[in-house]
């Protein structure tokens, strides 16, 4: 058993590395829609395609679509679905505004935000070495951001915006896992999103050029493969295992703005996202070794 677990666990690690690298590529697609278009009408259109895949991914799940909306957290799971879409939203916003590269630096110190709540939101210890990789972390943030120079600009709020908002949908999506199924999760999270984006994008619609549906397409296919991907990913291996590699998502979408977009990788952004990484890693590793 233990010599399949591990092979799992090497699928997982290749399968979340792919998935890292979807998503990046997802958000670069992301980024160059909005700088034409819209960012509300971008992300409706991406999230009515995303709605259509996890109707259709549900119901052929065992229970369908009526096991996949019996919910112990009706409101909760409409909140979370909501605040990701509105997530999506600022994150993209900040794609135009700071690029790739130092939007996903600021965005990655996310998983300490996490830590950080987790004690005061969802009862979990929260030791002193957890809180020195969070200071850790959030001296790295300040890094990037530089406060009080005069490199510092009010636009990086924006991802630390995006990050506390993804922070907040990660604590409240592990606190209705306790009585929700990951199924259940996944269905509230692309509905409810579609509704949402819908009610917003309709008043931001305007027409798209037909050379650029081309690349709504494929934002619409990378964002259903990605999270078709995420599953297999989990499906494979231990969350322990592969949670990690999920910080590939930063120097892959760092690599695509400086190809495609021209963008500059500061020393101070670098310096600021190793080591917010390193304090990310420090603390999915404690939460491994208590487990």
């Amino acid at each position: 058993m233990t010599v399949i677990r591990q092979d799992n666990n090497r699928l997982g690690i290749l399968l979340m590395c792919l998935t890292t690298f979807v998503f990046a590529m997802q958000d670069g697609i992301s980024r160059l829609l909005a700088a034409e278009y819209n960012t509300y009408l971008v992300v409706m259109i991406r999230y009515w395609f995303f709605a259509l895949f996890v109707i259709a991914i549900s119901a052929r799940r065992s229970g369908g679509l009526k096991r996949a909306i019996a919910t112990q957290h009706p409101w909760l799971q409409v909140f979370r679905g909501a605040l990701l879409a509105l997530e999506i939203c600022v994150t993209v916003i900040a794609f135009t505004l700071l690029g790739l590269t130092e939007t996903h630096a600021i965005f990655i110190c996310y998983p300490l935000m996490i830590a950080a709540l987790s004690g005061p939101v969802l009862g979990e210890k929260v030791g002193w070495r957890r809180w020195a990789a969070i200071g850790t972390g959030t001296l790295g943030v300040m890094i990037i951001l530089q406060p009080g120079t005069g490199v510092f600009s009010p636009v990086a709020a924006i991802p630390l915006l995006g990050a506390v908002m993804f922070a907040v949908y990660g604590l409240v999506t592990r606190y209705v896992s306790r009585r929700d199924s990951s199924q259940v999760s996944f269905f509230y999270t692309g509905t409810v999103g579609c509704v949402v984006m819908t009610g917003i994008g309709l008043f931001y619609w305007e027409p798209i050029a037909a050379k650029d549906w081309a690349w709504m397409g494929t934002l619409c296919c990378t964002g259903a493969l990605g999270h078709w991907l995420l599953i297999k990913t989990y499906e494979a291996a231990e969350a322990s295992a592969v949670q990690p590699f999920a910080y590939l998502q930063l120097p892959f979408a760092a690599a695509l703005g400086m190809i495609a977009f021209g963008e500059t990788l500061r020393v101070n952004v670098a310096v600021g996202a190793v080591i917010v990484v390193a304090a990310g890693l420090f603390t999915l590793w404690r939460e491994r070794q208590a487990a």
